[in-house]
Order: C-alpha cells, then structure tokens, then sequence
C-alpha cells in the first residue's frame, strides 16, 4: 500500500476494523511518520443483466437503488430498508453465481422484495414493470393484493409478461 503522501510502499497497520461492508484499516507510514486509512472491499464478480431486446448491460447497484427509491418516494419506509432490499437483491444474485440475469428476473426480485415492505411502493413498482396502461391494471394488482395470495408473482408474471408483449405488437402493427 502506498502512502499518499510520500508514495513509499513501507507502512504497518496500526489498526484494524470490520465494517459493514469489508475492512478499514488505520494505516502509518514507516518513511514519513503519516496516518491514513484504507478500505478493504471484497470484489465480487461481474455481474451482467439482459434487457428485454437482448442488450446486455453491467449490473448496476445504483440504478437498482434508483429505481426502488422512485417507487418508495415520500412513503414511510427507513432508508436502511430501502438500501437493506438492494443489498439482499445483490447477494441473491451473486449467491446464484451465473453472472447473468435477466431485467425481468430482476423486476420480480424486487417485486417480491417490495410487496411485504410497503404495497403502494409496490404497485408503483408494478406499474412500471408490467406497464400498466390504464386504471383496470392498477385495480387488478391491488386485487390481488387484497386477496392475499402467497406467491402472486408466479402467475402474474406470465400474464404480465403476455399483456406486455401484446402491447409492443400491437404498437409495432399500428406503426407499419
């Protein structure tokens, strides 16, 4: 490690602590007598993440984030929540190793996530993802969410995914 100060690569770690998210360390300088800190991060393998058209993109934890946050906006959930769903979405998706995944894998993952921390956070989230086009989508997710059912997103999924695709065919038709 070199220092910042005077470059050397002569230092001993006069500290050292686990975080969250890896290990600092209080670092001192053998040649000039300085302090300075590093962190230790374990870096995980990339990660990729196909769009529907075949596009593949890195994985980006921020965008992720982003896109939760949107849904959860001026709701009452904590941060550390919100950041708590990104983070267990991530380790999922690392812990399946295959390094590639799917956007729509992904939405469900979140949708899944998100349904139990908050329901209108969840339909947002919905309408984005399924692409609700009119209030009868919306009266359709909030039913099933009265209903209940335990695992919603297995059939939903399909006839989301077919009202989805009916739509860009019907767009693609009507511009030709």
């Amino acid at each position: 490690m070199k220092c910042p100060y005077c470059e050397s690569s002569q230092s001993k770690v006069t500290d050292s602590r686990d975080t969250e998210n890896g290990i600092r360390r209080r670092r001192e300088c053998l040649s000039c007598g300085r302090r300075f800190t590093t962190h230790e991060q374990v870096r995980l393998p990339a990660l990729l993440v196909e769009k529907r058209d075949g596009r593949r993109q890195d994985f980006s934890r921020d965008k992720l984030l982003t896109g939760v946050d949107m849904a959860c906006i001026r709701r009452p959930i904590p941060r550390r929540d919100i950041e708590r769903l990104v983070d267990d979405i991530e380790t999922e998706l690392q812990r399946l190793g295959s390094g590639m995944v799917k956007s729509r894998d992904l939405g469900l993952l979140v949708l899944e996530r998100l349904r139990p921390l908050d329901e209108v956070a969840y339909l947002r989230y919905a309408s984005v993802y399924y692409d609700f086009q009119n209030a009868a989508d919306f009266e359709d997710r909030v039913q099933t969410l009265r209903q209940g059912q335990p695992e919603p997103l297995l059939s939903i999924a399909a006839v989301g995914s077919r009202r989805t695709r009916q739509r860009r065919a019907t767009r693609r038709n009507s511009k030709q």
